[in-house]
């Protein structure tokens, strides 16, 4: 386990500098640079590229950004005067991560059960109705839904506040929002697995000795059709982080979505990358707990160094 860890952590270094290191070359490699909006003269320009190190060739300045980033240092905002990237991230995630859990809870709890029933009546109206609002929360973008959930629980039922930031009620719809299509996804999942694994001759067998078939499959199903719902959940995660860029906007909620575009509108490279580096540490994070839980769920797979 230990060498297990250890090779994760090595490899997720270097895909992560990775990472960072497209990112900001192709964010300096864009046409017009982060001063270009501002009223400078050429020489003045020069001076803050060569203060923020992003003078001479493109290799040389990824060099020297990498050599600062690994002295654990995502340099400071081209656009945020006098704060650095590091606390730009700090004040806008936690919002983000609250958001991206509530869903996150939402879309893995709901569509687990949501599967499970379709399984339970396969090819009654419950089945049908269930598969065909997982295809329409799949097919229906956050940008319809959001403004939907708002014209309807807020400004016609009046029963949650349609915008901003600040107690549980300012959560509800937006996580519901960011969380269908997900939770669609994991309904769909789970229910084809659950079909699978209830086909197997070893759930017939336990059928045949007189368990209902409830009771056979939370007791010897439940482990195998659910593996593939946790493959999923790991990446989702990380979708879900992602995919709330929208959901911010729409319920103006103050968040990293909202960081994200305003530095590829400016140029700003650093911010930019600290921001995609710091998503791609949440996908290798939570692909790394799916590894582990795995191991619980399967007593057959087995963590190799």
């Amino acid at each position: 386990m230990a060498a297990f860890i250890l090779r994760r952590l090595l490899s997720s270094i270097v895909v992560l500098l990775c990472a960072a290191s497209i990112t900001f070359l192709l964010s300096v490699s864009q046409k017009g640079g982060p001063f270009e909006k501002e009223k400078l003269s050429e020489k003045a320009k020069l001076e803050k590229l060569r203060q923020h190190e992003l003078d001479g060739p493109k290799w040389w300045q990824l060099v020297r950004y990498q050599k600062r980033l690994l002295q654990g240092d995502l340099n400071v905002s081209l656009r945020y005067k006098d704060r650095t990237v590091a606390e730009i991230l700090a004040q806008k995630l936690p919002n983000s991560i609250m958001l991206g859990a509530c869903a996150f809870l939402i879309a893995s709890v709901g569509g687990v059960a949501a599967g499970f029933i379709a399984a339970m009546r396969k090819d009654t109206w419950i089945d049908v109705s269930t598969m065909f609002c997982a295809l329409a929360a799949i097919s229906l973008p956050t940008f319809i839904t959001g403004p939907v959930l708002v014209a309807l629980l807020g400004l016609w039922l009046k029963l949650l506040p349609i915008g901003g930031f600040g107690t549980w009620q300012h959560l509800v719809m937006p996580s519901i929002c960011l969380a269908l299509p997900f939770m669609a996804y994991v309904a769909r999942l789970m229910r084809n697995s659950l079909l699978e694994v209830m086909s197997q001759h070893h759930m017939r067998t336990a059928k045949a000795k007189g368990l209902d078939e409830v009771t056979t499959l939370m007791r010897h199903g439940m482990k195998m059709a659910i593996l593939p719902v946790v493959t999923y959940l790991g990446p989702m995660a990380a979708y879900v982080l992602t995919g709330s860029f929208v959901v911010e906007t729409v319920f103006n909620i103050s968040g990293v979505g909202g960081v994200f575009v305003n530095a590829i509108q400016n140029a700003d490279c650093f911010l930019l990358t600290g921001a995609v580096l710091v998503y791609a540490a949440l996908i290798v994070f939570f692909n790394f707990i799916v590894d582990v839980l795995y191991t619980f769920l399967d007593k057959r797979i087995q963590l190799h160094a």
